[in-house]
């Protein structure tokens, strides 16, 4: 992994980055970055806040360091720590215990207002964090009713919280997820708005399949480019409901097709399988082709 003094030849992930499935595990128990490996994660984290009770912060911080995974263990996976909230005794240390981990980023829970954002911002770069990606947590009502703000203040990346969002407004958590659909797509339009991926909440029912498949679905369907998993069984069904299917890439193929033989001929209505083939379906066919080349 890369430390302090080698940080500016990190590599830049930026929007290419894939985001299907997001990982996280206990920062204590360093031997799930391996499962974090095998499960085809496309990003690990090590959890210094909710996985992590307060009297064994200090522990899993240095074991965090003490592991510091190499490249070759990580493979194509970043691997980040999330800290626990801005503001808290915390902090300051989970940023540097990152750092000497040689993270690729930093989860950071419950931001709030563009202010934050760029508090976190300054913290990490007073830490040697300067290159390293940040994923905002965005899972108060606070948080979603400014998240074009979050998004846009210099977050890579953003997750939507569903557990914590139901908590703070006070409602009641369903199977049908009706109750933060609107909040889970304020989140998908603000990261959009922002030019960043959004990350979707998680299933805590690790055991069902069905259901997260079924809520990955309709993450997509919203504009999510991945979402957040808490079991390794959980990565492999992210990983292919965030990927083009191969009915998906034979359409947008076809699609295309079309449109290059309306234009040879010097058509001006393209048609496919029926369908009017317009400017937004055509770039819909491109970036379902651009999605499917680095898998």
């Amino acid at each position: 992994m890369y430390g302090v003094a080698d940080a500016g030849r990190r590599p830049n992930y930026g929007l290419a980055m894939r985001v299907r499935s997001v990982l996280f595990g206990p920062a204590e128990r360093v031997d799930f970055v391996a499962k974090f490996v095998a499960a085809g994660a496309d990003i690990g984290v090590l959890d210094l806040e909710d996985a992590t009770p307060p009297d064994a912060k200090e522990r899993a911080r240095s074991a965090i360091v003490d592991a510091r995974p190499g490249e070759q263990e990580l493979g194509r996976m970043a691997l980040f720590v999330r800290t626990n909230v801005l503001g808290s005794p915390h902090f300051s240390d989970d940023l540097e215990a990152a750092l000497a981990a040689g993270a690729h980023g930093v989860v950071v829970p419950k931001l709030e207002t563009d202010r934050e954002v760029q508090d976190v911002r300054n913290a990490m770069d007073n830490r040697g964090l300067r290159t390293q990606l940040l994923c905002a947590g965005i899972e108060s009502v606070a948080g979603v009713h400014r998240a074009v703000e979050v998004c846009g203040a210099g977050a890579d990346m953003a997750y939507f919280g569903a557990e914590d969002f139901i908590t703070d407004i006070g409602g009641v958590r369903t199977a049908s997820n009706t109750e933060v659909l609107y909040a889970r797509s304020q989140v998908a339009i603000a990261a959009r708005l922002a030019g960043i991926p959004a990350l979707d909440q998680v299933v805590v029912d690790f055991k069902d399949a069905d259901a997260f498949s079924a809520e990955a679905a309709v993450a997509r369907s919203l504009g999510f480019r991945g979402k957040l998993c808490i079991h390794p069984s959980q990565v492999e069904l992210a990983n292919r409901a965030f990927s083009p299917s191969s009915v998906e890439l034979e359409w947008a193929r076809g699609v295309l097709a079309a449109a290059e033989a309306a234009e040879a001929e010097g058509k001006g209505v393209v048609s496919y399988e029926g369908t009017m083939v317009d400017a937004p379906i055509i770039n819909r066919a491109k970036a379902l082709l651009e999605a499917a080349t680095d898998e």
